[in-house]
């Protein structure tokens, strides 16, 4: 509502800039926050293929779109709380042979609650972000998490782990917006950031060089990780057909660098951390009638009734598959597919969905058949 004050997370790219403009053009007092969670003492990488967040240059630019809106702009020091939360959790998941997704981890474990904090000590109402995705008031008072209206952009996928009360008090102005409208947007109101180019990254691994990075930061931390020493590839037989590099450079459904010849395409159909095994099998071996999952939440405040009939995403670029889903005890769920799905991956997040409305999700566990 007009006259409210509303904290905005602003990365430095054209997404959060233009989600500050839009919010202090409808009459919100808007105080831009950037938070610093990494940089690359602690890192690493290639420093010639530069992270577009959490640099100097982007917090200027943050810092410079505010100054032309003329409204107030922090920067707030979070690196020691992201690399606590995130980024060990990143490390601890590939140690135990997962595929973690850490930008939903990011987003429910620090953006939302460090902007709610900030939100609190300022008086703010609400707070916002660039994300593609939706907000919908019902009738009944919840506020509905649903897709993003550009279908190549919609972000809803990373945001099923906030919680009904946080949704409440969240506003995401580019959810109605394509991509090429907020550039369009954006340059027309001059900001600086409005043709900032895109990561594709994770923001941590700008180089996107996964195992120099789970390398480097054991060994900076003085820690011997099992996860990046050979082991043996073993095929649906159980016999031992190759040798890899270590089980944290590889993901089930993983094709190219195995390093084996059997006459047909293998993929990675299990990894077993623990005996530093990976498991590799034909494109049918890929295939799960279901799945496990964990740290549940439903993003209306309450579980479906088992059973639902929901649209299931068992990564961010999978189609989605029609499931049914049943909650389980202590923040798990059930879903079971209508047609068997490739590659599940513990770790990764399932989403469920009601046409545009994101239900809930979780941690994945386990593929079931």
């Amino acid at each position: 509502m007009a006259g409210e004050m509303v904290v905005v997370a602003m990365s430095g790219g054209v997404d959060s800039s233009l989600a500050a403009a839009l919010l202090h053009e409808q009459g919100y007092r808007v105080v831009g926050v950037t938070m610093k969670l990494w940089d690359y003492d602690a890192v690493g990488g290639d420093l010639e293929r530069d992270g577009l967040c959490c640099t100097i240059e982007s917090i200027d630019d943050a810092r410079a779109v505010c100054g032309r809106l003329g409204v107030p702009h922090y920067t707030v020091d979070l690196r020691r709380a992201f690399a606590r939360s995130v980024i060990e959790d990143f490390v601890n998941e590939y140690d135990a042979g997962r595929t973690p997704n850490p930008c939903v981890r990011c987003n429910a474990r620090i953006k939302w609650k460090v902007l709610f904090a900030r939100a609190r000590a300022l008086g703010a109402e609400y707070i916002a972000t660039g994300h593609y995705a939706r907000l919908v008031r019902r009738a009944d008072g919840a506020v509905a998490l649903c897709r993003g209206l550009d279908e190549r952009k919609d972000q809803s996928y990373a945001l099923w782990g906030l919680p009904q009360e946080v949704l409440q008090r969240t506003l995401l102005p580019l959810g109605e917006l394509t991509k090429d409208r907020t550039r369009t947007m954006a340059r027309a109101r001059r900001l600086a950031t409005a043709d900032q180019p895109e990561s594709q990254e994770i923001c941590f691994i700008p180089d996107d060089d996964y195992g120099r990075f789970l390398a480097e930061w054991n060994a900076r931390h003085g820690r011997r990780s099992p996860a990046l020493e050979p082991g043996p590839i073993r095929d649906r037989e159980g016999r031992v057909v190759g040798t890899h590099r270590g089980v944290a450079y590889y993901t089930v459904g993983q094709r190219k660098g195995l390093g084996v010849a059997l006459g047909r395409p293998q993929f990675v159909t299990r990894i077993d951390a623990p005996t530093k095994t990976i498991w590799i099998g034909g494109p049918e071996d890929l295939l799960a009638d279901g799945l496990t999952a964990g740290e549940t939440n439903w993003t209306l405040g309450t579980p479906p009734e088992p059973g639902t009939s929901v649209t299931a995403k068992i990564r961010y670029l999978h189609p989605g598959s029609a499931a049914k889903v049943a909650p389980g005890p202590d923040r798990t769920l059930s879903v079971h597919f209508d047609q068997p799905q490739r590659a599940v991956t513990p770790g990764q997040s399932v989403v469920l969905y009601i046409g545009d409305l994101v239900l809930g999700g979780g941690v994945i566990r386990a593929a079931t058949s």
